[in-house]
Order: structure tokens, then sequence, then C-alpha cells
């Protein structure tokens, strides 16, 4: 712990401590970029950069905010770090290997958004060699050492990356994911690690691991600063051929903190692994029990499926792609790649089509179970890693220990699902320990407003600094349902209630309106309809259901109403609103009033 006692007082890296000392004046973002120059000197045998920016090289990206308003460019002096697996223009791009180095004429796609919001490059950050391992000892740069114990691993292969944020040398930075790199880092450094949807954030100029299953990820000292940059890395790239559009219901917008009871899945007691890590299995016990008294509520997870899955990416026919991204180093200098490496990728050149075909049926088999499991809970929710090695010991068993590493991340992009890593507690050894909320395709902010509530939980530092990391966004954020009020047609057992099921709606109460309606039984049909009409007087309590329908499907809902009936706002028992059933005055025109009898099912009935 001495290698990092200077740390602890340095200046807070969070992006709202950051634009405040810009405002007010006590700093300046090329005063930001000398400290983290000279910080980085303290820090050199932790092997986090592979290239450095010079005052000369970063000279260009000071002098261009001069021309851009920080009201408008919202990570304007901003610091960043960038995996070395990701092109900055200029900068030499190595993946961790001196013989694959190339220089690039253009910033990757999501670096140059950043850029171009204002964000500054620090430099090139160390990783496990072409992002092979969940470590960071892999490279021949040296093995990235932990930002809170020389002696432990940093993660991988985003080692350099979240290693720079967590020791306050970039207030983000770029990772990326094939098997848990976006992840385990943030777990083992004390940050926010942001695995996206496939496609979300753009891979034009990345080098690939496998092109099928990359993204690239964020890392971040809270939710607030992860989604900001979120939103400005995300869009829609027409020259990546897995760039996807960003749904309305993922978009910045629907990110805050998501409130109420939430339902959570998690792995079954006897399908928890922990590798006899003492003070991981307790931290999540602890992360558990202190969840449970917040009023979450658990489900548990079959989890078999998920590591039947997971087993196919390192033993299964994926591994072809890795040696299709090395080639034609790995044939023509095989001995310049790092040997564990090495011994890795070679596998590839075996596997037949064929192969790949039986692993691709069976993935879809068992995506089905997954999903169907993850449809029943609001996320899942995993330890990030089972245990946290020392270098000693990855490197004595590094084939095994890196398997155990992915016990809990390796399924993910298999199956194109979204997730989150969220730091919860620091062991009684003082070190990082995380958890992982996991949802389906574009659940990017959901998971994120979940993970805003979890670090309100936990309140923990930034990475190994002392300042408070605890999100300062606290706006409730809505739920991806809406509730629905129905007064006639769509009751249970009546004849329109499929439009619901269908839907996928269910039903959440059974109650009355306020003391404000009439009803009426509409002219026309079949089927009969009812007309409810709002009053200041001479009003009654009317019988309705409150449905959730999932916001997606709401509109086709809506679309097939039929007038003279709408849906507006309707006034509960309980003082509430929510959309529901409506009449237009005109449609009232040869209506009976049934307001007396109080309920549509009463009147059918009758």
């Amino acid at each position: 712990m001495s290698l990092n006692a200077a740390v602890n007082t340095t200046r807070d890296m969070g992006f709202d401590a950051l634009k405040s000392a810009y405002l007010n004046g006590s700093t300046t973002p090329a005063e930001v970029m000398q400290e983290i120059r000279q910080r980085a000197g303290q820090y050199r045998e932790h092997n986090i950069w592979i290239h450095l920016l010079s005052e000369q090289e970063q000279a260009p990206f000071l002098t261009s905010l001069a021309h851009k308003d920080p009201a408008t460019h919202a990570l304007w002096g901003i610091p960043f770090a960038i995996k070395d697996n990701i092109d900055l223009a200029g900068i030499p791009t190595t993946a961790g290997c001196p013989a694959f180095a190339y220089t690039p004429h253009q910033s990757a796609y999501v670096v140059q958004q950043l850029i171009d919001a204002g964000a500054i490059p620090v430099g090139k950050t160390n990783l496990d060699q072409f992002a092979t391992g969940l470590n960071g000892t892999r490279s021949p740069y040296g093995a990235c050492h932990n930002a809170f114990d020389y002696a432990y691993i940093s993660g991988g292969s985003s080692s350099g990356s979240a290693v720079a944020v967590a020791l306050g040398l970039a207030s983000f930075s770029l990772g990326t994911d094939t098997a848990g790199s976006g992840r385990i880092p943030a777990c083992f450094n004390n940050l926010v690690g942001v695995k996206p949807t496939i496609g979300l954030l753009s891979a034009t100029g990345l080098v690939p691991a496998c092109r099928s299953l990359d993204c690239i990820t964020l890392f971040a000292y809270n939710t607030d600063d992860a989604n900001h940059t979120l939103a400005i890395a995300e869009g829609f790239d027409c020259t990546d051929g897995y760039s996807r559009e960003n749904p309305y219901a993922n978009q910045s917008r629907q990110y805050g903190m998501r409130r109420g009871p939430l339902t959570v899945g998690i792995i079954a007691p006897d399908q928890l692994k922990f590798f006899g890590d003492d003070d991981y299995q307790e931290a999540y016990q602890k992360t558990l029990a202190e969840l449970s008294s917040q009023g979450f509520e658990f489900k548990e997870i079959n989890y078999a499926p998920f590591d039947e899955i997971a087993k196919l990416l390192y033993e299964g026919p994926w591994v072809a792609e890795r040696y299709l991204a090395t080639q034609p180093l790995i044939d023509e200098n095989p001995d310049a790649i790092f040997p564990v490496v090495r011994q890795i990728i070679e596998q590839g050149a075996a596997p037949s089509a064929t192969a790949l075909f039986k692993a691709q049926y069976r993935i879809n088999e068992l995506k089905q179970i997954c999903l169907a499991q993850l449809n029943a809970v609001d996320c899942m929710l995993t330890p990030t890693a089972g245990t946290h090695f020392t270098i000693d010991e990855m490197l004595k068993e590094p084939v095994k220990h890196n398997s155990e590493l992915g016990y809990y991340t390796n399924f993910m992009n298999l199956i194109d699902l979204a997730s989150i890593a969220v730091p919860t507690q620091i062991t009684r050894s003082g070190m990082p320990f995380g958890i992982t909320l996991v949802g389906p395709t574009f659940s990017d902010r959901r998971l994120l407003s979940i993970a805003n509530r979890l670090q309100h939980i936990f309140p923990l530092p930034k990475g190994s600094m002392e300042a408070p990391a605890t999100p300062q966004c606290e706006q409730p954020v809505g739920t991806q349902y809406v509730d629905v009020v129905v007064c006639g047609a769509h009751l249970q057992g009546q004849p329109l209630n499929w439009q619901l099921t269908e839907r996928g709606a269910t039903l959440k109460q059974t109650t009355t309106t306020a003391p404000h309606y009439r009803l009426y039984a509409l002219a026309g049909g079949p089927p009969q309809r009812p007309g409810l009409q709002y009053t200041d007087k001479n009003g009654a309590t009317i019988e309705v259901e409150v449905w959730q329908i999932p916001a997606a499907e709401f509109g086709s809902f809506v679309a097939n109403i039929p007038s003279p009936l709408g849906i507006g706002k309707v006034q509960l028992a309980d003082g509430t609103q929510a959309s529901g059933f409506i009449c237009e005055q005109y449609g009232l025109e040869g209506a009976t009033d049934i307001t007396d009898i109080g309920s549509w099912r009463k009147f059918v009935d009758s």
C-alpha cells in the first residue's frame, strides 16, 4: 500500500469536480494534464502506459478547447485514457504486441466522438496482449499492477485503463470486453465498468479479439460520469457492420435512479464459486444482506445454462476469431506473441465450420432458457469475480486462474446481454469487491439506473482516492411499463382483454376511480363498450382494473382504440392518476347511463 499513499490526497478527478475547478478558475486543463504526467512518473512500475502522450503530442487537443464552449461540450477538459487496441490518430496502436504496431491516420469512431466533445486523451494503456486474458499479466510491457495493492493483479485485459482511472491519472477510460475485460478490472480497482450492448458503441478503429463479440467499454468513478460518457460515445456508425441504432427506451434521458421495489435474480447458492476466497464470499453475502434490508427481493436463477454458454467461448470454435484477428503475425512470426496468448490463439486454426454451427445451435437453445429467467426479474446480479489473485499466483497457473476469473463473465457477449460492474465493498484485507448487474439487449440505461441506486446504498471512494464516488443524480426514472386503467371490454375475462395479455401486460390491481366519474353503455357494438367521463358534480366511484403494459407495446395498443374512446388521465381512489380510457362528449349520444351500477362487469352480467 505504500506505493499508493501519495495518490490518496490527489485532485478529485470526477467530472463535476473538474468542471467546477475550471469554472472557478482554480485550474486549467493544461495544468491538470501537466499534473497527470508528473504523477504518472510515480507509478511507472505499475506498467500502466504503453504510450503516455507528451506535452507536445497533447498540445493540439488543448489548443482546440479555445474554440469549444464548455457549456455545449460536455467533456470539455476531461482527461481520458485509451486501451491500446483502440486507435488514436498519430499514436501507435500495438494491441500489446510491438511487432504488430501500426500508426493510424484516424482515431477510432468512439475516440473521435469524445475528443469532439472536449475530452483530452492522456495516453494509450497496457493490456493483456490482443485482449486475450482477464488478469493484466500477459503483456511484453510488463504486468499491470493493482491500484490498491502492488502485489495483486489489476484484472484484464483492460488493465491499464482501469488502473489509470483508479489512481487519478484519468477521469474515465476506454476498455474493451469480449469475455469480461471491461468488468473484471473495474471490480479489482473499485470502479464502475460499463459493458454495453454489442453495437451500441462503434467498433470502428478497434483491433478485434473476436469481432462478432467485441465491444468498447467504459471505466468511470460513478454512474453519472459513465452515463454522460456513454451518451457522447454512442451512435450508429455505418462503417461498423455490427453497429445498431439505440432505441428511445435505452437513451440517456432514461437514466436516473431506479426506485421502488426491485426483484433481482441471484445465482443459486450451490452454483456460486469463490475458489476458496473467504474475503470475496463474505463481501458478496454482506452485499446481498444490505440490499435485502433496503427492500430488494431475490429470485434464484439457475446458472447452469449461463455457465455452459461461457465454456464455449474458449473451449468452442470462437477462438478461431482470435486466430483471424492476428493473421498473418501468428503464421509468419509466432514468437512475437506472448507465450500464453500464442498458446490460446494457435488453437483457433483447428475449429471447423461444422463445429461453429453446432455451437451456435446449442447457444441459441440455451439463450432461450437464460432470457426466460432474465425476463422474470428486473436484472440478474452476480459477483463480478469469485476471487482476486496476486500476480505471483496468476503467473504460476495462468490458464487455470484466468478461467476461474471468467466464471461469472464469459457468457455475456455470446448471447448479446448488457451489464454494469458496480463496486459494493472493501474487503477485510482492504481490497475492492463488486457485483455485476446483467440485463437483456438494450437494457443499458435501466442497469445504470439500478447501479446508481446501489452506489447510494454502498458509498465508496473514487478508485483508490479519498473523494466520494456517490452519484449526484437522484431523479426517479420511470419503469419499462405503463399503467393503463381499463373499465370495460378490456377487463379480465371480457372480450378485448386479449389486446392487453398478448402484448405482455399483467394485472397490477383491481380498484375504483375517485368519486368523480359517470359510466355509460355506448350505443353500437359488438362488442359492447362503456364510456367513462369525468364530472365535477354527481360523480361516483367506478370499478376499474390497472394493467401494466410494456412501454414498447403501449403505442400499438392505443392505436387500436376506436373513437369516441381515447386515452387520458384517470384519477383512482387513492388520489393517484394513470393513463386510462375516457370518452369524448359526442360519443354519449344514444348512450345509457349506468353509473348507479358502478361496474361494467355487473352491467354485462345483469
